[in-house]
């Protein structure tokens, strides 16, 4: 189960409820959020650390610590300006308030002396990445987006770590002896994302950073942090030269090659990306929906999914993803239901791909978010193995039926206000054995696509009779788009845990 509303399922509406229920198999560092219409920069969202009893590295305690942006404006006004007219200029995608640390400013962490500490950082945030260090400290990074790593050294001198959104980062810090001070934790927004790329400087005054504090010693003053000047793309640690522990070889040979221009667009007045010349557009039904019930004599056409940006993929098939990012800033790009390997990312303003590779390692860093630099590439590559997450949870499938079941991933810039104005791809993995699984949507799924409403059958219009008949699909940009606001009352048991990875 994934959880991203218009793919996987329907929404869920106001006063209604809905169950997530999986096995946490791989451990590592991950986050929970809302897959809705910008709602978690507002406050949906949370870590979600899965322990490993076994790790392959020692620590004695752990640290989870959150990095992301903040507006004083809620996500509905904010997106709205965005997809409006008034959002197309320079582009137009908000300047946050500022920066926080695990929700807050001037945070303090106690820590013993003498002690080594798994800080488990979490970057769930609207727009910029992050740089981020501990004075005094130095990091070894032991983990990306749970995928386990070999421990790296990564804050070397001017080199600093630096997280995107939607990215996690597992760390080892050592604690020291002497308990007589205390000592920041030092965190800064990219400010070349927020305003360098955009040709313009932070207006004066606009503090980019925010601090906390090991705190060793409650009577020890607080220091002041250290002060870093003209962060470069150089200072920041690559993060593709991480080795991943398990040592996965490059996968190859290729089976299906997928190539995605990426642009900014204005479509009919509004600020949207699209990839390939097409904008993702949300459609009346549910892709995973559509896939699991036009049949399998059309399940692999991309047309029945309207204008999601389909691209359908083969079952056990090696997927290369070549993505050109032809815009002038950043773009944390994601790929949900499976760690990709990243063999190439150029530097800024180097051109798209020329068809031909450079050198990359044989033993690629594996993760499931990468930060893209400006008019630049990026390749990645996975294999279309992922067992099943069907909306049937154990206690409604049967098991034998999980290695043959329809698979619908969002690819996607996780700069939720670049979700919002259509900067997203869809999977469709798999969808030649589909009718062999003999997988049903759950009454709970169509209970709430009742709820909401939504349809929960048929192509993207919601045609049950003739799946190559789109009549009725969503194929024009909103000129009135509001998000939702949020209103967050839930608890989360220990023994469980809620969506989205």
């Amino acid at each position: 189960m994934d959880g991203a509303s218009g793919d996987t399922q329907c929404p869920i509406a106001p006063g209604q409820s809905f169950t997530y229920d999986f096995t946490a198999e791989e451990p590592g560092t991950y986050w929970y959020h809302s897959h809705n219409m910008g709602q978690y920069p507002d406050g949906l969202f949370g870590p979600l650390i899965v322990h490993d009893p076994n790790p392959p590295f020692h620590f004695d305690e752990e640290i989870t610590l959150t990095l992301f942006d903040w507006y004083h404006e809620e996500m509905p006004n904010l997106i709205h300006t965005y997809q409006s007219p008034d959002g197309v200029a320079a582009d137009g995608t908000p300047t946050p308030a500022g920066a926080l640390m695990n929700a807050g400013k001037n945070i303090t962490i106690p820590v013993k002396p003498n002690t080594t500490y798994y800080v488990h950082v979490i970057c769930p945030g609207n727009f910029p990445g992050h740089a981020f260090y501990f004075d005094q400290h130095p990091m070894t990074t032991v983990e990306v987006d749970a995928v386990y790593v070999e421990p790296t050294k990564v804050n070397v001198g001017r080199q600093q770590a630096r997280i995107a959104t939607g990215q996690r980062q597992g760390v080892l810090i050592t604690t020291k002896n002497d308990t007589s001070q205390n000592y920041a934790i030092w965190d800064t927004m990219d400010v070349n994302m927020l305003f360098l790329n955009k040709g313009k400087l932070p207006p004066p005054g606009y503090n980019l950073n925010v601090t906390g504090w090991l705190v060793y010693n409650d009577s020890a003053p607080l220091p002041d942090p250290p002060i870093l000047h003209n962060l470069t793309n150089a200072d920041f640690f690559d993060d593709l030269k991480y080795v991943p522990v398990d040592r996965q070889p490059v996968l190859e040979p290729v089976d299906h090659q997928i190539i995605m221009d990426s642009n900014g667009v204005n479509t009919s007045g509004i600020a949207r990306f699209d990839i390939n010349n097409s904008t993702y557009i949300g459609q009346k039904v549910p892709s995973l929906y559509t896939a699991l019930s036009v049949g399998e004599n059309y399940s692999s056409n991309p047309l029945v999914y309207g204008h999601v940006n389909p691209y359908v993929i083969k079952h056990n098939d090696v997927v290369e993803i070549i993505i050109n990012n032809n815009n002038g800033n950043l773009h944390p790009w994601h790929l949900h239901g499976h760690h990709f390997q990243v063999l190439e990312r150029t530097a800024p303003h180097t051109g798209a791909w020329p068809g031909t590779y450079q050198n990359f390692s044989r033993t690629p860093v594996r993760r499931d978010t990468f930060m893209l630099q400006p008019n630049a590439y990026g390749i990645i590559r996975f294999r279309a193995d992922n067992p099943d997450k069907s909306p049937s949870s154990p206690r409604n499938y049967n098991k034998r039926n999980a290695d043959s079941s329809a698979r619908v991933w969002l690819i996607h810039c996780h700069i939720e206000f670049h979700v919002v104005s259509g900067f997203i791809a869809t999977i469709i993995e798999a969808p030649e054995v589909l009718g062999a699984s003999g997988l049903k949507i759950p009454q709970d799924h169509l209970d709430a696509c009742k709820a909401y409403p939504m349809l929960s059958a048929g192509n993207a219009a919601g045609n049950t009779q003739n799946p190559l008949d789109l009549t009725g699909s969503v194929t024009e940009v909103s000129t009135d788009f509001y998000g939702y606001v949020v209103t967050l009352l839930f608890s989360l048991p220990e023994s469980r845990s809620s969506p989205l990875l």
